[in-house]
């Protein structure tokens, strides 16, 4: 695995129904990277589990790393462990940051939709694109007041926000018409950013294809479930190109399963292909990708692969480990 790094639990602060975001300072002696807007980071838990949480402060910030974490009423042990185990002055360790939904600073506008708890990457990026003075609008959607984080820092920023919260207009948000609302500038230099429940996801993936808006870009934290293609092999050859060693991958067990009872060194923590640590590089081969993370460039490049969740469809394939 990679190397961790040694965080303090500085604060823990209730933001709202089933939300509380944690402040996270280096512990003596270390250093924080720096990241993007964007970003992720990998918290290891007190109960052993290892779940990623975006980072919603701003990017300029240096030496401390903000996350926000939703109490999930269908949690596996992750969030539940959050709410109810860290303390403040406790020590974790946490993965340097990542970055799969990256924001374009150049961009001539930038419309950021939000969807409940999907406002923490989103947030930093409102953060980043204000200090750049960029022009941009952020939606921002949720049940209810009640349960929408950081109102306070969204209103402080004095950026254009579209509030909806379905509690007192009645109903959910009609996203494509709110979209359409928002054509994409002549030059082609909007961008439109989306992060919340998957259905929202789906839903503004959908949006954007209708309207013809070509630089969507969506985070999602659950996993979208990809059936393996027709062209998929049900089992083949893994080869490791700094080693030579092979692996003979057959549908009883994963790639990445297989290579870790091989005792081989392999980034990961969802496990799912939602989260992109185990994203490795392929030198030979046609991976099949069934991953969350992946732009549809990046997969038909076939130079890079999530072996979590992804499967094979050539003979063999060499990966970079």
């Amino acid at each position: 695995m990679a190397d961790t790094l040694t965080a303090l639990v500085k604060t823990i602060r209730f933001e709202a129904d089933d939300v509380i975001s944690i402040e996270l300072l280096p512990a003596p002696g270390a250093v924080f990277p720096r990241f993007d807007a964007g970003s992720h980071i990998d918290l290891h838990l007190p109960n052993g589990m290892v779940r990623n949480y975006s980072l919603l402060n701003s990017a300029d910030d240096v030496g401390r790393y903000v996350v926000g974490v939703l109490r999930d009423r269908a949690s596996r042990g992750g969030s539940r462990c959050v709410h109810e185990q860290l303390r403040v002055g406790m020590t974790i360790p946490i993965a340097a940051p990542r970055n799969n939904f990256r924001l374009h600073e150049d961009a001539g506008h930038s419309v950021l939709v939000a969807g409940g708890i999907g406002i923490t990457p989103i947030l930093s990026m409102v953060r980043r694109l204000a200090s750049l003075g960029r022009s941009m609008e952020l939606l921002y959607f949720a049940r209810s007041r009640q349960s929408a984080a950081f109102i306070d820092r969204i209103e402080a920023l004095g950026v254009k926000v579209h509030w909806h919260f379905d509690a007192e207009r009645g109903a959910p948000p009609d996203l494509r018409a709110l979209l359409a609302e928002r054509p994409a500038q002549p030059s082609g230099s909007t961008h439109y950013y989306a992060c919340g429940p998957a259905v929202m996801l789906d839903a503004f993936e959908r949006a954007c294809t209708e309207l013809g808006y070509a630089n969507a870009h969506i985070e999602r934290f659950a996993a979208v479930a990809v059936e393996a293609s027709n062209e998929a092999r049900t089992s083949y050859t893994a080869v490791l190109g700094k080693s030579g060693r092979t692996f003979t991958i057959t549908p009883a067990k994963s790639l990445l399963a297989t290579l870790i009872e091989g005792g081989v060194d392999v980034d990961h923590s969802c496990e799912e292909g939602v989260c992109g640590t185990c994203e490795t590089r392929v030198l030979e081969g046609t991976p099949d990708h069934r991953d969350s993370v992946l732009s549809s460039a990046e997969r038909a490049s076939n130079t890079v692969m999530m072996v979590c969740v992804s499967g094979c469809k050539s003979e063999r394939l060499v990966l970079d480990l």
